[in-house]
């Protein structure tokens, strides 16, 4: 076998190398969900679109979210209708004339509701348990796919991505039966503490 010349092996040896240096400054999950989890408080104006096989025009809502790292996600949809829900570890509940009152849930939607958190709150360990995660790009400019691994999941979605930079800012849920729903997270900011109303509302 003809042996590879000084000229050949240095190239290797550089390919190796700057392969090494690649992987070495990778953006990792741990990485991800380090920086995800860091803001103790996120608010921000999302815009929800639902696209139905059945409809030529997807269905918009627009509203507030204040995510808190150590209580769940308040959302406040403004339009087309106004309501105001709370999601927790705990479950789902919604603003009545008399305070917050837990919603009737299906397996399959409390499901989501824990997905859902897990995702905006950078929890990789949990969403690892239920899919195969596959990472792309920077800290500032990152792209993560979610492909569902249980089979109660896989007669939901077919694949799940998510792209942001400090904070999630683009989510889109692809379903088996043809449907998708995008989630854009607009004009983030980032908080160390609630206000004392964000406090209130997820503490009573």
């Amino acid at each position: 076998m003809r042996q590879p010349s000084l000229f050949q092996r240095a190239l290797l040896t550089l390919c190796l190398a700057l392969a090494m240096a690649s992987g070495a400054h990778a953006f990792e999950l741990t990485q991800l969900s380090q920086q995800l989890s860091e803001p103790v408080v996120i608010r921000g104006n999302f815009v929800q679109e639902k696209h139905l096989r059945a409809l030529p025009l997807p269905l918009v809502s627009r509203g507030q979210f204040v995510l808190a790292r150590e209580h769940g996600l308040l959302w406040s949809l403004q339009q087309p209708l106004q309501q105001d829900y709370r999601i927790s570890g705990s479950g789902i509940a919604q603003r009545t004339l008399s305070g917050w009152e837990p919603t009737d849930q299906q397996p399959a939607a409390a499901r989501q509701n824990q997905l859902f958190l897990a995702v905006l709150g950078g929890d990789t360990e949990a969403l690892q348990r239920d899919f195969q995660l596959d990472l792309r790009g920077t800290a500032e400019d990152w792209m993560l796919t979610l492909t569902p691994r249980s089979k109660l999941l896989q007669q939901i979605f077919s694949a799940i991505h998510i792209q942001g930079g400090a904070t999630a800012q683009r989510i889109e849920l692809l379903e088996t039966q043809g449907d998708s729903t995008l989630l854009l997270l607009e004009s983030t900011e980032v908080d160390d503490q609630l206000s004392a109303v964000e406090q209130h509302d997820f503490t009573h």
